[in-house]
């Protein structure tokens, strides 16, 4: 928004960044960049990967997280895989962290372009949206953990509209980070299985994020993410009147 409270105008200058990240994705898949991040190719591959990280040590590790944060930037299919990748070469713990940072980066990277670009669209929108966006950022912490949590909307969007709420990047980066905490454990300790899978001719099952012992327990966090914000309502529903 303007200082006087009006909506911004875009320009080619602001919206250059998100557009060449969106290019940059088109490019990859219409490349056939999409065929090296399925379960077949990292099979393919596991010698070689294991063979690299093994030979290089902690050069391997931040060229994984580059690699993975470059992956999340351009918005391209993945991102899981990515993560049964991490488990599978640096084990449950360490594959996390390595994940969690990786998705974190290539996120934020999206989060400030779709902020330097669209930041403040909504305010061009009706009553009910500019509503919805000043209710998020009011609340945005909680929000934003209960969506990296419980991810009922695709990753890529959830980015995009963070950005364009324009919300202040230290709570985008503590949120994202955080809220993406068990689901990457998850799926590390399944790729640190992978191995076996491999040679078994088996795939992994990525439904079991939906079993009832891993929903259940993420459900329960995201609930106790949504406290802050309950009653803060509470409150101020009853907030006694001043004369």
């Amino acid at each position: 928004m303007m200082s006087d409270g009006s909506p911004r105008s875009l320009s080619a200058r602001q919206l250059a960044p998100l557009g060449l990240l969106v290019l940059a994705g088109v490019l990859f898949v219409a490349f056939g960049g999409g065929h090296y991040l399925t379960f077949s190719a990292l099979a393919d591959n596991r010698e070689w990967l294991c063979t690299t990280i093994a030979r290089t040590g902690a050069a391997g590790v931040i060229g994984f997280i580059a690699v993975y944060a470059a992956l999340v930037a351009l918005s391209v299919p993945g991102a899981v895989l990515g993560t049964l990748a991490a488990g599978f070469l640096f084990g449950p713990w360490l594959g996390t962290v390595c994940a969690l940072i990786g998705a974190t980066i290539g996120a934020t990277i999206v989060f400030l372009a779709a902020r330097a670009g669209l930041a403040g669209l909504l305010a061009r929108a009706g009553p009910w949206l500019r509503r919805f966006e000043a209710g998020f950022r009011d609340n945005a912490l909680s929000y934003l953990l209960v969506l990296r949590l419980v991810p009922v909307f695709p990753f890529w969007l959830v980015n995009l509209a963070a950005g364009i709420i324009g919300l202040p990047l230290w709570i985008y980066v503590i949120a994202t980070f955080v809220g993406m905490i068990p689901g990457a454990f998850v799926y590390a300790s399944l790729g640190n299985g992978i191995g076996a899978l491999i040679e078994q001719g088996r795939t992994p099952d990525l439904s079991i994020i939906l079993q009832p012992s891993v929903l259940l327990p993420i459900v329960g966090l995201a609930a106790l993410a949504l406290l802050p914000v309950i009653f803060k309502r509470w409150r101020a529903r009853h907030r006694p009147e001043t004369a």
